[in-house]
């Protein structure tokens, strides 16, 4: 009966679902840093990395999304900021209602001149609002350029913006998802006092 009632908690309780865009880069690595500590997390490997091929990326991205069978929130960085954004693109009419939020770090921009070419597949970046609320964030390090993309990027997504120093923990992107949450959390009815309903029923 516990273990029946578990599984019926989680299905109301979101997935973190982390999605990187670049393979698991050890103990600097902050998502992997999430995902110990997180046990309402799970990691997304999208392979294919020396060649990623957008369509496949998006269709696991999708696969994983359905098989959560729960409310998801993704967080992604890099190049598989991208992905979601080319997802919400394919899937809001059909499965968009399942991701409630996004935390986006550090998106390229994949339409300026002399980008990696790994992201030429991916390009145009899709520019429609996002259907679920988000946070696009960027690396205090970053250059000019890469930070002008991303206000761009946040702006035409419809997503809060945020400037951060992104070190192998980031606690503040924590902050972040824990905004996330609390959003898709629903209001707490409290129980009315017996006396009360007496004088409505009055």
């Amino acid at each position: 009966m516990a273990n029946m009632l578990s599984s019926q908690n989680n299905q109301h309780k979101p997935l973190i679902l982390l999605v990187s865009g670049h393979p698991e880069g050890g103990p600097g690595d902050w998502m992997a840093a999430w995902e110990r500590q997180r046990p309402d997390s799970a990691r997304l490997d999208l392979g294919m990395w020396d060649k990623p091929h957008r369509n496949t990326w998006v269709n696991k991205l999708n696969l994983a999304i359905h098989r959560a069978e729960r409310p998801v929130i993704l967080v992604a960085d890099d190049i598989a900021c991208l992905a979601v954004a080319w997802w919400a693109e394919y899937e809001q009419s059909d499965s968009a209602n399942a991701v409630i939020g996004a935390l986006l770090v550090s998106p390229p921009d994949v339409d300026r001149p002399g980008a990696d070419p790994r992201l030429a597949p991916f390009g145009a970046c899709p520019r429609q609002k996002l259907p679920f609320p988000s946070f696009v964030v960027a690396d205090r390090e970053a250059s000019q350029p890469k930070l002008v993309t991303t206000t761009q990027l946040a702006s035409d997504w419809d997503s809060l913006f945020s400037l951060d120093e992104i070190d192998a923990r980031w606690d503040a992107g924590q902050y972040l998802l824990g905004r996330l949450l609390r959003e898709h959390q629903p209001a707490v009815r409290l129980p009315v006092p017996a006396v009360e309903r007496e004088m409505v029923a009055a």
